[in-house]
């Protein structure tokens, strides 16, 4: 699965999906931000609940990689 990317300002959010120990997926998001300086580690996120399958766990992550975007201040 290709890594989907949205960006605001400085900042680079990627969204992905890992799967569970129980056999279910789970939404994350990496936050990075580009600013010039030192390559400052990315910031990990995880969607809260797990889903049944890949598509529904890229759905979520992606809903809360427009959520952290949207709530950084430029």
């Amino acid at each position: 699965m290709e890594d989907t990317i949205y960006t605001k300002g400085i900042y680079t959010a990627t969204i992905g999906v890992r799967p569970t120990d129980d056999g279910q997926f789970q939404g994350v998001v990496s936050l990075v931000r580009d600013d010039g300086g030192n390559g400052e580690e990315p910031k990990l996120y995880d969607v809260a609940a797990t889903s049944l399958s890949e598509e529904e766990a890229l759905e979520e992550a992606r809903a809360l990689a427009h959520r952290i975007l949207g709530e950084i201040e430029l």
